[in-house]
């Protein structure tokens, strides 16, 4: 799950945030005993979302003004408001429709521990991205400079040991196994990370990577830009990699970082995966990653204080137009069950495309080229887990040949390493060729199906988990991360949706990039807020 022998990556994807749990009790028979388990079904507010469809709102009764307004709390939305801030403009309103913002870096909280509700990590950052260096400065999460590199917060990057495989009922280090595995396999997997490094490294004609953070700071060279045009499967095919492991250990990260494994994402995307992180921001080229128990919640944190406030959660958007000139937007809250009308210079849409096509007349064809993977996250609370310890528990645990994407250690960083209890989260992505299909068995399937299917991917490495289990909590993303399909990087799909409407209306989000880390939706909110200004300027 990372660039090289040693990988920390499983990143930002997902879209939407957490809502109010339904708690519903169930009572589970065991060989040994009768234990009580308590389950949490829990999702975004996907029925008030769903809504839209309808349009079933009523009549705006009152009227509001504002400058400058943000549609959407997640990353994209807070980072416009910080530039917002940083550019001196304090006049703005955010409009969330969940009961707080965040998005896809959301959090929980339990007795023993926070917990991600999505995306969990970042990867230190490329060292020239200097507007997410300067982010991470203002955070307090780099500390200061030492020979020229940023000194990262040792506290807040995680510890050793970082992640282990589970392969051949055995633990070991890292994800890439190292035993159990054939001479040939091995040199294969050489070859591979040498072809990646190659690719890290290469530049275009005009001078730039091949493959960078931000997308739209890679080179435009044809050549690399035609691997959109094939799967990573079949990369890998035309360039002679057919080693079992290898090709398992690929399709992983595919579904790790796009929802979609080899067999259907984009290969320029599952290069990318590879190549576009240089590790040149620490010394040695350390692949470590910041982490938090909460996950990335604590870095939407850090963006939430630009728009202190200046939110209004629980407001859904149902309908975005122009009118004389400006922004017209009419918005359901959800608490009052009232709809008012707000007029604004500047719209900053930052929303997925799947939602933009109900509130946006003429975009619902332009949505259709938009694929999004669903998502399962299962946090349980639990006893022991039974592992034999051939290998410790570590921040990032994967077993091999489940179909799902292995379980963080939420605890991982705690200083109080002895817990009374440990908390876990297990991840898994729908890879398939029909995400549609895949997206309605996660909402139909009862919690009992899915708390069957969780325990049965985690038996395969510790098999009485079930009995040591004292409560589950199923949190459902069924539009979890934007999912590059052959085609979608540069075709023109993304250029037409992130088209401004009447130069008042702007668009923006990491789908619009094509890549849903955090990075992409951190530059897409400093972005359009840049593009605005200078519009502005230009007209005025």
């Amino acid at each position: 799950m990372k660039n090289g022998e040693s990988f920390n990556s499983r990143r930002t994807f997902f879209k939407g945030v957490a809502a109010a749990f339904l708690l519903a009790p169930f009572v589970q028979a065991c060989k040994e005993k009768t234990i009580s388990l308590l389950i949490k079904w829990s999702g975004t507010n996907h029925l008030l979302g769903h809504r839209l469809r309808s349009s079933n709102f009523p009549t705006p009764n009152a009227k509001l003004t504002v400058p400058y307004l943000i549609v959407g709390g997640g990353i994209t939305g807070l980072s416009a408001a910080r530039q917002l801030s940083k550019r001196g403009i304090s006049d703005f309103l955010l409009l969330e429709l969940e009961d707080k913002s965040g998005g896809n870096s959301s959090h929980g909280e339990n007795l023993y521990s926070k917990y991600p509700l999505g995306a969990h990590y970042l990867p230190l950052p490329n060292r020239d991205d200097a507007e997410l260096i300067a982010f991470l400065t203002e955070a307090q999460i780099i500390t200061g400079y030492q020979d020229g590199f940023p000194v990262f917060d040792e506290t807040q990057c995680t510890f050793s040991p970082h992640e282990r495989l589970f392969y051949k009922n055995s633990w070991q280090e890292g994800l890439v196994p190292k035993f159990g595995i054939s001479k040939d396999e091995e040199i294969e997997f050489q070859r591979f990370f040498a072809t990646m490094t190659d690719y890290k490294k290469g530049r275009g004609e005009d001078g730039k990577y091949w493959f960078d953070i931000p997308l739209r700071k890679s080179s435009q060279d044809a050549a690399i830009r035609s691997f959109d045009q094939m799967t990573m499967q079949q990369w890998l095919t035309q360039n002679g990699f057919a080693a079992k492991p290898l090709l398992e250990y690929v399709d992983y990260c595919c579904r790790d970082d796009f929802g979609l494994g080899i067999a259907f994402v984009s290969a320029w995307a599952g290069i990318h995966y590879f190549a576009a992180r240089k590790h040149d921001s620490a010394p040695e080229g350390n692949e470590n990653v910041l982490t938090w128990p909460e996950g990335n919640a604590r870095l939407a944190m850090h963006l939430k204080k630009y728009a202190k406030g200046k939110t209004l959660t629980h407001h859904l958007v149902y309908r975005i137009g122009t009118r004389d000139g400006k922004a017209v937007v009419d918005v359901f809250d959800d608490l009052k069950k009232e709809s008012i009308e707000i007029s604004a210079d500047k719209v900053i849409v930052a929303t997925p495309q799947f939602v933009n096509q109900y509130m946006v007349d003429g975009r619902k064809e332009i949505a259709s080229q938009f694929h999004y993977a669903p998502w399962l996250l299962a946090t349980l609370t639990v006893s022991d887990l039974h592992d034999n310890y051939s290998y410790p528990l570590c921040w990032d645990n994967v077993i091999h040949g489940a179909k799902g994407l292995g379980y963080i250690y939420n605890q991982h960083q705690s200083v109080a390493q002895l817990q009374p209890k440990k908390v876990i989260t297990y991840y898994t992505s729908f890879s398939s060729r029909d995400i549609p299909a895949s997206r309605r068995a996660l909402y139909l399937k009862r919690p009992d199906y899915w708390k069957r299917f969780v325990f049965g991917e985690l038996k395969r490495a510790h098999p009485e988990i079930e009995q040591q289990t004292e409560s589950i909590e199923l949190y459902r993303l069924g539009h979890g991360m934007i999912s590059p399909v052959p085609g979608f990087l540069f075709g023109e799909a993304r250029t037409k949706a992130a088209h401004p409407l009447d130069d008042c209306v702007y668009f923006a989000h990491s789908d619009l990039s094509g890549i849903s880390i955090f990075e992409e939706a951190f530059h897409q909110g400093i972005d359009v807020v840049n593009r605005i200004l200078h519009d502005t300027t230009v007209d005025s």
